[in-house]
């Protein structure tokens, strides 16, 4: 589980990473999703299976999911609740990848062309992503009062240097690409990371803690 004080340390670099690969102009309206889908990465469905975006599977998902219930406003003011087979992730990068591919369809193609966190976000709402009367009102909350939109004016040259961010190495680790013990910490350490930092975060990543 990624503790909520690290979310979006976490979360941002991997969204704008992926973001930019994939053609979109802004990621505040992203981040801000992950942030309320997930309760900040502390939900069941993002702590146990990296979903955090309440990615459901539809009907052309193949890959491993998982029943839960989740809340829907079919009515406005009307909370209903119901269950529903969500999509499940290895990983957090997986994740975070795994909502570019859901938006990547006709449905959404809107989504591809916005230039303004609002625009995103209205955008998102017209195309069905949520049922929730507000959803707009409560992403732009999101971003302002967590400063996002630092992350919709990134350079190149930042998007460079999260080629290759410390989650995505925790996840090699845990993969056993770094080895183990000794060999582990030479290993990373060689490569220019934090062999302590990235050990502590293998250790949440792993036992939650």
């Amino acid at each position: 589980m990624i503790k909520k004080s690290d979310f979006i340390a976490t979360i941002a670099p991997l969204i704008v990473r992926e973001g930019k690969k994939r053609g979109y102009h802004v990621f505040s309206p992203i981040i801000a999703q992950a942030i309320c889908e997930s309760n900040w990465g502390q939900s069941k469905l993002s702590a146990n299976y990296n979903n955090f975006f309440g990615l459901k599977c539809g009907s052309k998902w193949k890959g491993a999911s998982v029943n839960m219930k989740t809340k829907e406003e079919y009515t406005v003011g009307t909370l209903t609740t119901i269950k529903d087979n969500f999509r499940a992730y290895t990983s957090v990068v997986d994740g975070v990848a795994g909502y570019f591919d859901f938006i990547s369809t006709k449905r959404y193609a809107n989504l591809k062309t916005a230039m303004t966190p609002l625009q995103y976000c209205q955008n998102l709402k017209a195309d069905g992503y949520a049922t929730s009367s507000s959803y707009v009102s409560t992403l732009m909350s999101i971003i302002q009062k967590n400063n996002l939109t630092k992350y919709d004016g990134v350079t190149e040259q930042i998007v460079q240097a999260y080629a290759k961010g410390d989650w995505e190495i925790v996840e090699e680790v845990i993969q056993g690409k770094w080895g183990n013990g000794m060999d582990r910490k030479q290993r990373l350490a060689a490569a220019g990371y934090d062999y302590a930092k990235i050990q502590k975060m293998v250790n949440q990543r792993v036992r939650g803690y």
